[in-house]
């Protein structure tokens, strides 16, 4: 069962999202708030497995919100859900934590394959979003200044992340377990000084350890 929460200020939005999730076997609608100051409090002391972020909110931005719950809740998943695709946003959210980034035209039924996905360590993206994030970091990349002594295993583990793989299609490409790909992360986490993968992607670009 894949726990799932709602930060979204439209109410038939934020209804309409819960249902869809209540009502899909293997998932479970565990709360909805219409801004981040209200759902802060209770995501931090009952984090679920996934939460679905709006960006445009009344009082705090969700990527505010979204750089708040990773200081408190590192492992906590915060998916944007968004009408907004320009460059500014996307690369803020990244940077904040978030795990992956929609746009609320994802059909329902993508919508909670993307659930799934980031619940199993992927970094779901709408295409669109997906080709602008590899531009924009492209286009931001600075010189390299060091590997941070990463191995050649890791760095051809960070470039399939780049390419959108998750722990278990990672896995079967480097021909190891998914318990091996998540020990190497775990390493890779601690030589960049990340706390997710998202983040991990995008400092890897922006310090062109891949291309």
């Amino acid at each position: 069962m894949i726990r799932v929460a709602i930060v979204e200020d439209k109410r038939e939005i934020r209804e309409g999202l819960a249902l869809l999730i209540g009502a899909t076997a293997g998932f479970s609608a565990t709360g909805q708030w219409r801004s981040m100051e209200e759902g802060i409090p209770a995501l931090v002391d009952d984090p679920p497995d996934v939460v679905l972020v709006d960006l445009e909110l009344p009082g705090m931005s969700g990527i505010d919100g979204i750089h708040i719950l990773k200081e408190r809740q590192p492992n906590l998943l915060l998916l944007v859900l968004t009408v907004y695709d320009d460059d500014d946003r996307i690369f803020q959210a990244i940077c904040a934590g978030a795990c992956g980034y929609l746009l609320k035209r994802t059909p329902p039924a993508r919508l909670l394959e993307a659930i799934a996905e980031a619940f199993e360590g992927g970094s779901p993206m709408s295409p669109a979003v997906a080709r602008r994030v590899l531009e924009l970091f492209r286009h931001y990349r600075t010189p390299i200044q060091s590997d941070h002594e990463l191995t050649p295993h890791q760095v051809r583990l960070l470039k399939l992340f780049v390419d959108g793989h998750n722990y278990k299609s990672a896995a079967e490409v480097l021909g190891v377990t998914v318990n091996t790909i998540g020990f190497h992360v775990q390493q890779i986490y601690l030589k960049l000084q990340v706390h997710s993968k998202s983040e991990a992607v995008a400092k890897a670009l922006r310090n062109g350890i891949v291309l």
